[in-house]
């Protein structure tokens, strides 16, 4: 892509004469391998791939998790690079490889977190902020104050939020002393991760960014696939710090880099974590969809050439470009907690020794046991977005044991994503009739059987696991010319194992409700002095006297064969439910939901928990 020319400072070009053409036909019937970094929120690896999408090798490092204060999470970038360089020797070595058996390395990354560096220097100025972190939440209110939540949608695609490189970045901009000077006089670099690792692989000469990063910022264009210049200056962000925005699949480069094991080798597939393994699932298709299992769980629909905006709380985004190909776009639901949550039940709560043990101890009960787990220890996602819910625990009575607790945390990963599936059907205006899944949960095969029950749809998890890594290591590969063209891929795909929906619907429906009710009580904990000083003025008021009117009503009609009750998309306000049971009778209140494609669903007997 023209777009790459004249980023090595100091050269002012990439030498092509150093990329070397892809090999011919007699050469490709030798094995040929592609390496692929993947740089994820808790670890880095690296994998080497055959042509037949087969693991030659790989090596993991994990790094350490920083928590400076309640809501803030941070990674140390330079321990980041060291554990990737590690990994790459260690995988190169276990397979027996060199830097020349290499066709071509790809790299997937964590999005969104923010990192700066001093040009000159290379040193970052502050730590990584990772994309969890929810430290710019006053700034987001404050944006959403002035032109709302959306303010930015019809261009980036996306909400203001916490979650987004681009509140992260102005927080630094604002809190790292002397940052803002240095960023104007064009000394100070800011990139995701991608970013900081191609710097590091060029000796701290190239400064790129793909796509399907940049679309996390909030800060690109989704139809123009360029920094929009309006929304840097109301954001006060000199553009003179973002990385140049390239394809994701092409030859950026040939690492340069004498003091790592990778220089010489060819650069030439970036695509963040998720748009990664949307790719290295074959989702190429419009109306395919994956979801990935790992931190955080991410599910991606492919919606072809076109930008679908969202009415549902999800993300339109970059799914992946190919060169000078069209963008192909997606939807996208994200979810912060859900791996995660089963280290909290290991680190925090001490429950299991190990995250392999989960499973055999959630068998040993039926069912959750009426307990619900909401996992929004710094918030919630997808389709919710909001910044001010808590993690919460309910349902729970003397009955209940650990493996209940347990089970329930599991669960919660699986509820998240029926949400997210649900609200993706009626953006799209298709029905999903198959999820492909990836990541370390999908080992988990009560987690897989369950997600299958709640979305009533066939859950596919490919014999490939590793679909994130897997996915750059193809898109490095069609630059280079390892693979032809996207029907060469499509032939690496295998079934691994199928699971068919058995749970009745009555069940499923009773779980879902449940789910949203513990829901809508994780909502408001995180307490502001401004809606401290609106609770004081009369909001609680205000839910009693509504609450008090909903009994009333509901006694009047307790005669009747049932109470009908409707709301859109699952969400009632509990308050005025629990009143209305208490004073018609739980045995005699009958719930039936209306969905916004006016479809009823017969609920059941409401009753107060």
């Amino acid at each position: 892509m023209a777009g790459v020319l004249g980023l090595f400072f100091g050269t002012g070009e990439v030498n092509k004469d150093d990329m070397t053409a892809p090999a011919g036909k007699d050469q490709q019937a030798s094995p040929v391998y592609v390496a692929s970094i993947d740089q994820g929120t808790s670890s880095s690896r690296c994998i080497i791939f055959g042509r037949d999408g087969s693991i030659v090798a790989e090596h993991q490092m994990e790094h350490e998790q920083l928590y400076p204060r309640p809501g803030c999470v941070e990674h140390d970038a330079e321990e980041i690079w060291r554990n990737v360089e590690m990994c790459v020797k260690s995988a190169l070595n276990i397979a027996g490889l060199g830097a020349p058996d290499l066709a071509a390395v790809g790299i997937t990354n964590q999005r969104e977190s923010t990192l700066v560096w001093d040009r000159n220097t290379g040193t970052p100025l502050h730590p990584l902020i990772v994309w969890n972190d929810v430290r710019t939440e006053s700034i987001c209110r404050d944006l959403k104050a002035d032109g709302g939540a959306d303010r930015f949608r019809g261009r980036t695609g996306l909400p203001i939020s916490p979650y987004f490189s681009a509140t992260k970045l102005m927080w630094l901009l604002d809190n790292v002393a002397g940052l803002r000077e240095l960023a104007e006089r064009g000394d100070a670099l800011f990139g995701t991760m991608d970013s900081w690792l191609m710097w590091k692989l060029t000796g701290r000469r190239m400064h790129i960014t793909d796509v399907t990063n940049a679309s996390r910022t909030n800060l690109m264009s989704l139809e123009g696939l360029h920094w929009d210049k309006s929304i840097l200056q109301e954001l006060g962000i000199p553009a003179c710090m973002l990385p140049s925005i390239v394809s994701s699949s092409e030859v950026y480069c040939v690492a340069d880099n004498p003091d790592n094991v990778l220089n010489g080798v060819r650069v030439a597939g970036i695509l963040g974590d998720q748009q990664a393994a949307l790719f290295g699932q074959i989702c190429f298709r419009e109306g395919q969809t994956k979801c990935t299992y790992g931190t955080g769980s991410f599910i991606l629909m492919n919606t072809g050439e076109r930008v679908v905006p969202s009415t549902n709380g999800l993300l339109s985004t970059v799914g992946f470009k190919l060169g000078e190909q069209a963008c192909v776009y997606a939807l996208e639901g994200s979810i912060a907690y859900a791996g995660s949550t089963v280290q909290w039940l290991r680190d925090n709560l001490e429950m299991i020794k190990s995250a392999s043990e989960i499973e055999a101890l959630a068998r040993t009960v039926e069912d959750n046991g009426g307990v619900f787990f909401v996992p929004a220890f710094a918030g919630l996602l997808a389709p919710h977005w909001r910044g001010d819910a808590r993690g919460l625990m309910c349902g729970l009575t003397a009955y209940n044991t650990k493996a209940h607790v347990v089970r329930a945390v599991l669960e919660s990963t699986a509820f998240q994503v029926q949400e997210v599936l649900g609200a993706m059907n009626q953006d799209s205006g298709v029905e999903a009739v198959s999820l492909k899944v990836d990541g370390g949960m999908t080992a988990n095969a009560l987690l897989m059987q369950f997600q299958a029950d709640l979305l009533g749809v066939q859950v596919l998890r490919p014999k490939m696991s590793e679909t994130t890594a897997l996915g750059a290591a193809f898109a490095a590969g069609l630059a280079v010319g390892v693979w032809e063209d996207i029907d060469d891929l499509s032939k690496t795909w295998a079934l691994g194992q199928e699971y068919e929906a058995t749970m009745a619907t009555e069940k499923r429906d009773m779980l879902l409700w449940n789910w949203q009710r513990a829901v809508e009580r994780s909502l408001g904990w995180e307490v502001t002095e401004r809606n401290a000083k609106e609770d004081k003025g009369g909001s609680n008021v205000a839910s009693a006297e509504a609450a008090a009117a909903a009994a009333a009503a509901a006694a009047a009609a307790a005669a009747a064969v049932g109470i009908v009750l409707q709301a859109f998309r699952w969400r009632l306000e509990t308050a005025a439910l629990m009143a209305i049971a208490a004073a018609a009778g739980a045995a005699a209140a009958v719930v039936v939901m209306t969905t916004k494609g006016g479809q009823k669903m017969n609920i059941g007997a409401l009753r107060p928990w």
